[in-house]
């Protein structure tokens, strides 16, 4: 697999100065197998537009495009950029566009797609000349063709959100944003009166499984694009419940799942190139139990 990163930003773009070095495009990321002219893209934000642009001129000229784009979940800041994928304005276009919808009357193309509407934009979604199908995911299993396979997960966000396993030819890539930590919910303080031992117990008991439940899931992984927004400093006082990883979380839980190399991602989109390079001294200086950890930038590129 060849990964290219269009977009590592999270919850709004922030072009300027301060982000130039690592970008302040919202996520996208592309993956293409070796040896085949298989493509697929995870998550449709404002980076999407110049790897549409991209497809374009390089895709475009070898036949019509066709392509899978497997979105994490709805929120806007990873679907923003599908009205301007330029592919699905031309026609002999297939895209496949795999994600999970919160709501029963609300599916994946009325989210999605709902951004084309003259409400919103100049052009409706039916006058699209490209061929579109969504599919909506739970947890579960996908044989791709090509000897790919696709395994979802929930992860830990205020809105239905799925980490991808992508296995092909003895390689694996892994994503696990929009995610937080499990914890419990519950009270743990006997002085509450709404305190129940067995109940926190409980609590306690499921938040462990649960952690570890993703950790297992991308054990081994030969790469791992984990959300990272804040560090634990930040995290702790009022971060919590946002669905954001704190970056020594994310460090943590690779270390202990085995995994080779791991991207943070979904970064705080007020934080300046110079503060990056702080945390990268801090946290991505050598090796921990034999795992790379870099931030990842736009424009990178990663073969695995």
């Amino acid at each position: 697999m060849k990964i290219r990163f269009w977009g590592v930003r999270g919850s709004i773009p922030c072009p300027g100065a301060n982000t130039v070095k690592y970008g302040g495009n919202t996520p996208c990321i592309e993956v293409r197998l070796k040896g085949s002219d298989r493509l697929m893209i995870i998550d449709a934000g404002s980076g999407i537009r110049d790897l549409g642009l991209h497809m374009m001129s390089h895709d475009l000229p070898r036949g019509p495009i066709d392509t899978d784009i497997f979105l994490t979940h709805t929120h806007w800041d990873h679907i923003m950029g599908f009205p301007f994928f330029t592919p699905i304005y031309v026609p002999g276009t297939r895209l496949r566009v795999y994600g999970p919808a919160t709501y029963e009357d609300e599916p994946l193309e009325k989210i999605v797609g709902g951004q084309l509407t003259y409400r919103y934009f100049p052009v409706r979604q039916c006058e699209l000349a490209s061929r579109i199908e969504y599919i909506n995911l739970k947890e579960q299993q996908l044989d791709l063709g090509d000897g790919l396979r696709v395994t979802t997960k929930y992860l830990n966000h205020p809105v239905l959100c799925l980490g991808y396993r992508f296995q092909t030819d003895g390689k694996v890539l892994c994503t696990a944003y929009d995610t937080e930590p499990f914890r419990n919910v519950f009270s743990t303080s006997p002085e509450d009166p709404s305190y129940d031992e067995a109940v926190a117990m409980e609590g306690e008991q499921v938040a462990a499984e649960e952690n570890q439940r993703i950790c297992d899931f991308f054990k081994g992984a030969d790469l791992v694009v984990y959300d990272a927004q804040y560090t634990q400093k930040e995290y702790e006082p009022s971060k919590r419940g946002w669905g954001h990883s704190p970056m020594e979380s994310a460090i943590a839980s690779a270390a202990g799942a085995g995994v080779r190399r791991l991207a943070l991602f979904h970064h705080e989109p007020v934080r300046k190139d110079e503060e990056m390079d702080r945390l990268a001294e801090t946290l991505c200086s050598g090796t921990r139990s034999g795992m790379e950890v870099f931030f990842a930038r736009e424009g990178m590129e990663i073969e695995l």
